[in-house]
């Protein structure tokens, strides 16, 4: 027979018998929407984080008082670390902040000491917000005047748990009321900052007796240098002790989030592949009953010259069919999925093509082996058999 002849023989059952193979092409179609959705998303998830790698950078490293290894207590930074790894020549911005000891933030002066929320207060310099990429949901930033006064910028987390939607408002620190000029977006890069208040550094040491040590050196260094800035980095902070010194790059943290994500992702899959299978399952089912019902139809066939091969290649194709129409159903709705959860979250739409691919090559496979057995069967009945039941 023609391709286009055994299309649409092939087709008859399908088209004779509508709801059941809509039923059965459904089970295929949840098993690959679930495996493209998992796929889609993860893909989507990625590239938002390129994105956002992109945007912020990865050169961005860290540098903290570690532990003392032979004390057990927490190191000190040098009140010249942050000048001296500005002389690092692939350096382009260092920016530090200090946190202030025992002292928190309020929305009230009758609230409770003990209820600190868990936030900190820190004095920053004032290019910290350009050197770990942050901005500005409300409000500014400090400057030269504002770092003076009893100002104060409040991390993303911070405001919200002060109930602070903007600046203009007072909040009360250490004894004392601070005007809040500025609420920052969340900081990818260095989430610390989110449960933070900022001051200025000469405000700090003016209201709340900061002794002027930086507690974490965020530095901004060249792309091709970066790995090698890394390795010096402790030993330029404070080379008396630069096995006390903690270096960082944040940026490692978000992949290896993705990392994570991406485990889970292969669970997922996991799932979504017991769904196909068992979509396949019911496809030859749906098969093996075909060739019991059409019994008279075979014995027709056989009798008006049809091969064993031919009706093999009938049910063959039936089979395929079927599992295709789930195939093509199931990438349509994983992708409309992808695309309404990744429109959700802000990120782009991104399904690979060989997910795509593997999804509809992943259900003929399925089609062809659930209606192997089917179609060899129906090939097997002689025509007196197959008439005879009738």
């Amino acid at each position: 027979m023609h391709p286009g002849d055994v299309l649409r023989v092939g087709a008859t059952g399908l088209r004779t018998r509508p709801l059941r193979a809509w039923l059965s092409a459904l089970g295929i179609a949840i098993g690959i929407a679930a495996m493209i959705a998992v796929v889609g998303i993860s893909s989507s998830s990625r590239a938002e984080l390129d994105r956002q790698l992109a945007a912020l950078g990865t050169n961005l490293l860290t540098v903290s008082p570690g532990t003392s290894m032979m004390s057990g207590e927490v190191g000190v930074l040098p009140y010249e670390a942050v000048s001296m790894i500005g002389r690092i020549t692939p350096v382009t911005q260092v920016a530090a902040t200090g946190v202030v000891p025992d002292v928190n933030v309020y929305r009230s002066d009758r609230i409770p000491e003990s209820q600190s929320g868990g936030m900190t207060v820190q004095a920053a310099e004032l290019n910290l917000l350009d050197t770990v990429g942050a901005a500005l949901a409300d409000g500014v930033w400090l400057n030269e005047a504002t770092a003076q006064y009893p100002a104060v910028v409040l991390g993303s987390s911070a405001a919200e748990q002060l109930g602070v939607t903007g600046a203009g408002v007072d909040v009360y620190i250490g004894g004392q009321w601070f005007s809040v000029v500025g609420v920052l977006e969340p900081v990818a890069l260095a989430p610390e900052l989110n449960l933070t208040a900022l001051i200025g550094w000469e405000s700090a040491a003016a209201y709340l007796a900061f002794d002027g040590h930086a507690t974490t050196v965020y530095t901004r260094a060249e792309d091709a240098y970066v790995l090698d800035v890394a390795n010096v980095l402790a030993a330029t902070a404070d080379p008396s002790a630069p096995d006390e010194m903690s270096v960082s790059r944040p940026s490692d943290a978000l992949e290896a989030q993705q990392a994570v994500d991406s485990a889970f992702t292969g669970m997922l899959l996991g799932l979504g592949a017991v769904a196909l299978l068992v979509g396949g399952v019911g496809v030859a089912n749906t098969m093996v009953i075909s060739v019991l019902e059409r019994r008279s139809e075979i014995g027709l066939r056989r009798s008006l010259g049809a091969t064993r091969g031919q009706v093999r290649v009938q049910f063959l194709a039936e089979s395929l069919l079927l599992s295709a129409l789930g195939g093509l159903g199931g990438v349509l709705i994983g992708t409309v999925v992808t695309v309404g959860y990744a429109s959700s979250q802000g990120w782009p739409a991104v399904v690979p093509y060989w997910a795509s691919a593997g999804g509809v090559g992943a259900t003929l496979f399925i089609g062809a082996v659930a209606g192997l057995y089917p179609a060899i069967r129906a090939s097997r009945l002689s025509p007196t058999e197959a008439l005879s039941t009738q």
